[in-house]
């Protein structure tokens, strides 16, 4: 006997109240795509750019990545803090905004200046020629760092704000949002800075003022009076560093396939999209799981539980439209600029089977690094995004190659 497909009243009475949830995902995410778009325009028109500093692409995912993983995990505590009506908007460094804020900026400053180190390490470990002194590294990851942290950190503050006075659900709104500003201001910030390299006596000062920078940054937050800012680097500082390097394998799958990728420069305009749909898909289903678990909504089992079922049904909702929107306007935004794509069909597919690959690998991740770290007494919101965000750079990537060849896309 044939099964019948599940109608929409029957989608509607399974989801519930969670109907708005995708509403307000959707729209999210719709804007996050359109920003991230510009990162993809920016990587396919920096093409020769990515030729003569052999080993930028390696730190470009991470670079992104990081703004990621430390505002998405801001945005995701500020969450859980307006949830349990304990946020409020003060200038003031010992309110829970302002130990947040301090905690992020310490990070943020000192992962950039590792992640470059790393980079390095990266490119001379596969063997990558001529790469980038390490220097150039350190320069275009913190110059481009600052100036791109600036902005997502504003941004995610202001959407926190927002959220508490109109009565968004920050769990929906702030992961792909963030993610999405990261990938608008990071490229074009590293780009900028790629101005400041290879000038002798000025990058080698300027490297070195970069690393003193990092260096103060995370003893000035390990060490600060603030209880929670210390705990939060101390709980972060681990994860950004090992989720940095995830994404710096990431980059380096992109770089090993940068020659063929180069001659349909379409597929490099996808390519942040793609990473910024997974990233964010899995980090709001991430920020949900965290927030349930500590408003007492969800157990920490092994096996997920109906409310974890609905979020991660949420997730495959959301995603399908969202990968293959990310496809069609990557390809209609290269046909104006003039950059060579394997076509619309194609562009689809590879989105179509990159995303899905990504979002089961998301939804596995989210659910049992919140559980997992909510056991182990950690904050999931310290641990979950980071994991979610750094990972799906190094497993987008992968499923992203791996449906190019697939599909037969280059």
């Amino acid at each position: 006997m044939r099964r019948q497909l599940p109608s929409v009243a029957q989608w509607r009475a399974f989801l519930g109240p969670d109907v708005a949830s995708v509403r307000q995902s959707l729209v999210a995410l719709a804007m996050a795509l359109l920003a991230s778009l510009v990162a993809g325009l920016t990587l396919g028109a920096i093409s020769e750019t990515l030729e003569d500093l052999p080993g930028l692409l390696i730190l470009i995912p991470a670079a992104i990545g990081l703004r990621g993983t430390v505002f998405g995990s801001l945005g995701a505590r500020l969450g859980t803090a307006i949830h349990s009506g304990t946020f409020r908007v003060s200038a003031r460094a010992d309110t829970v905004l302002g130990q947040n804020v301090l905690a992020a900026a310490s990070l943020t400053v000192f992962a950039a200046v590792v992640l470059a180190v790393l980079a390095k390490v990266v490119s001379v470990g596969f063997g990558l020629e001529r790469s980038m002194s390490v220097a150039d590294f350190v320069v275009i990851s913190v110059v481009g760092g600052l100036l791109s942290s600036i902005v997502v950190l504003a941004l995610t503050v202001l959407l926190a704000a927002g959220s508490a006075r109109y009565g968004w659900d920050p769990d929906n709104v702030t992961a792909p949002l963030v993610t999405a500003s990261g990938d608008m201001v990071t490229l074009p910030s590293l780009f900028l800075a790629t101005f400041l390299v290879e000038r002798g006596a000025t990058t080698i000062l300027l490297a070195l003022m970069g690393a003193a920078l990092g260096v103060a940054a995370i003893v000035a937050g390990l060490s600060a009076g603030l209880p929670l800012t210390r705990r939060i680097v101390r709980e972060s500082v681990i994860v950004v560093v090992c989720a940095g390097v995830l994404s710096l394998v990431a980059g380096h799958t992109l770089e090993q396939r940068l020659a063929a990728l180069a001659e349909r420069p379409a597929l490099l305009a996808l390519v942040p999209p793609f990473l910024a749909a997974a990233g964010a898909i899995g980090g709001i289903l991430s920020s949900r799981l965290t927030s349930k678990l500590h408003l007492g909504l969800l157990a920490p089992t092994a096996v997920p539980g109906r409310s974890a079922r609905v979020d991660v049904v949420l997730a495959y909702v959301v995603g399908f439209p969202v990968f293959v929107g990310a496809s069609l306007v990557a390809d209609l935004a290269a046909a104006l600029v003039d950059l060579r794509s394997p076509g619309p069909l194609d562009m689809a597919l590879v989105a179509l089977v990159g995303g899905f690959l990504a979002t089961s690998f998301a939804v596995t991740i989210a659910y049992y690094s919140a559980t997992v770290s909510y056991r182990l007494g950690i904050d999931p919101d310290n641990v979950g995004i980071p994991l979610v965000t750094s990972s799906l750079d190094l497993v987008g990537s992968v499923c992203f190659v791996l449906a190019v060849v697939v599909v037969g896309a280059a």
